[in-house]
């Protein structure tokens, strides 16, 4: 049977943890992590490629969990900026609040922010969801071309300021639209997909309550119609 194991930052340095994480996890036998005294150390649990569960017990600092696959991480606490950069698949969740540039150009997977984030979340997400319980500050989802952000409560300055085509949902006020980006109609498919990540995220909500925001295709160097064919 797999085990549970315990890395302990007061005793282990980051490096130490990662090594482990990267090289010793599989002949350990352990699907599930708790790592210990996070005291918000820097790239904890980065580059992680495992189906592994890890739970950091409490803070933890700049880039943790980035370029996440396959694993799930929760941070049982706040996180500092970029959690969950570049993460390709797998779940990354917060307990609490994250600083800035939350799920940074993620390409695919999950990160849910139970707490608020914090500006620029989504900055240059190619594919990947972000679900946030509380609210964002500005220019988030700048620059986002695929995937989703849905705002369980308000948006700050210039969202989603030159976005392409990812989709953001917001429930509560919105205080600016970033360039190109405009408020649509909210269809059923759009209700649907809320529904989806609100489940998957473990957050309540009626997705009925959201504003859809989109690009408006105005800054567009190519025919957005032309699927590519010229």
């Amino acid at each position: 049977m797999a085990r549970a194991l315990q890395l302990d930052l007061a005793k282990l340095s980051v490096r130490e943890v990662n090594q482990f994480l990267h090289d010793e996890l599989s002949a350990s036998g352990a699907d599930r992590i708790e790592i210990l005294n996070p005291d918000g150390n820097h790239s904890i649990a980065a580059g992680l490629d495992a189906d592994v569960v890890i739970d950091i017990l409490g803070h933890a600092g700049y880039f943790t969990a980035g370029m996440n696959k396959r694993a799930s991480v929760t941070i049982h606490g706040n996180a500092g900026w970029s959690v969950a950069e570049n993460i390709m698949s797998g779940v990354v969740r917060v307990k609490g609040f994250a600083s800035e540039s939350a799920g940074a150009s993620g390409h695919g997977g999950l990160v849910i922010i139970e707490g608020d984030a914090s500006s620029r979340c989504g900055i240059s997400m190619k594919g990947c969801d972000i679900v946030v319980g509380g609210s964002v500050g500005h220019f988030s989802a700048f620059m986002a071309q695929a995937g989703t952000l849905v705002v369980c409560g308000d948006a700050g300055p210039n969202l989603g300021d030159s976005i392409y085509e990812a989709t953001i949902y917001v429930r509560g006020k919105i205080h600016s639209l970033g360039a190109d980006a405009q408020e649509e109609e909210l269809k059923g498919t759009d209700v649907e997909h809320i529904s989806h990540l609100l489940a998957a995220a473990e957050i309540d909500g009626d997705a009925r309550e959201f504003k859809r925001i989109a690009s408006a295709r105005k800054l567009y160097h190519w025919n957005a119609e032309a699927h590519q064919e010229y």
